[in-house]
């Protein structure tokens, strides 16, 4: 999994490890002093494709999930995304960072979503093309 320092900091970097068994990969500016190096969530300096590069040397043939608006950006302006899952759900937050406020080479197109309705929510499946 990739994110952010603002999700690790919100979620107190899981406890040192992210309770779906994964690695954790955050893309930060500082590694918080006195982080242990044996925990499952990384701290990763140097960028957001080195970040995803160590994700996915370390899922193997998995796919790598990405969570927070800022990461998504910073991954879709880099061409890095292959699809873009969305789960719209009927509740109106009022704050934190927009999801596409910051693209830089846009538009970026999507494909065809799938889309699966469950209960008070609607998940949505996009291929994002790459140009290309």
């Amino acid at each position: 999994m990739l994110t952010g320092r603002r999700t690790c900091d919100a979620a107190h970097a899981w406890g040192g490890q992210h309770p779906f068994g994964v690695p954790t990969f955050v893309v930060t500016h500082h590694v918080p002093d006195g982080w242990p190096p044996d925990s499952s969530v990384r701290f990763v300096t140097d960028g957001v494709e080195t970040a995803v590069a160590q994700a996915k040397a370390a899922t193997g043939d998995k796919s790598v999930g990405v969570h927070g608006a800022d990461t998504i950006q910073q991954c879709l302006n880099a061409g890095l995304l292959d699809e873009l899952h969305i789960d719209l759900a009927a509740v109106l937050l009022g704050q934190g960072v927009r999801l596409f406020d910051r693209l830089v080479d846009t538009p970026v197109t999507l494909g065809d979503p799938s889309v699966v309705a469950g209960e008070a929510v609607t998940h949505l499946r996009y291929p994002v093309h790459t140009a290309g």
